[in-house]
């Protein structure tokens, strides 16, 4: 019933030569993971995504970055899109930032997008910017940190001298 009515086998197919590599895309890549038992002293940088759930002693760079609730990054964080449950003291530089519940973060973060959930610890401060991780980005962060203090309550409160011309 299920019988083959030929006998004869599939004529074999050329061997090709194995195709270079492609990249990947990011959705079908894996996230490199820091594991909580890890402590890592230097730059971390990475094309794809990293899950970090240990201590970094440096800086972080890649496209995703997912901090998690026990994870502690001490240095800056440079990414397209960054979650953090965890703990950063440094600036953070992402297009897409979202600080969880749990997060601690200490230091000031350079967004295109900004979301705060209900019992996370910010201090620090945050600013909007079209272009984050651009090389401009670096610049006015600068100008933001040595930007003249604001005038004293006093001084806002002298009185008008009249104008002459």
């Amino acid at each position: 019933m299920f019988s083959n009515k030929s006998n004869t086998a599939p004529a074999p197919q050329p061997m090709m030569a194995a195709a270079p590599a492609l990249k990947r895309p990011r959705a079908l890549s894996a996230p490199s993971i820091i594991s909580a038992d890890m402590v890592i002293n230097g730059t971390l940088s990475s094309s794809g995504d990293i899950q970090i759930d240990g201590r970094v002693e440096g800086d972080v760079r890649s496209v995703g970055l997912a901090i998690g609730d026990k994870a502690e990054i001490h240095g800056e964080v440079f990414a397209e899109d960054v979650t953090v449950r965890g703990k950063v003291v440094g600036r953070i530089r992402a297009r897409k930032v979202l600080l969880a519940a749990t997060s601690h973060v200490e230091g000031d973060i350079l967004h295109e997008a900004f979301a705060v959930e209900s019992g996370a610890f910010f201090e620090g401060n945050c600013r909007h910017s079209d272009n984050p991780l651009g090389d401009g980005a670096n610049d006015e962060s600068r100008k933001a940190r040595t930007a003249p203090a604001p005038a004293t309550p006093a001084a806002l409160f002298a009185p008008l001298s009249p104008v002459t011309t």
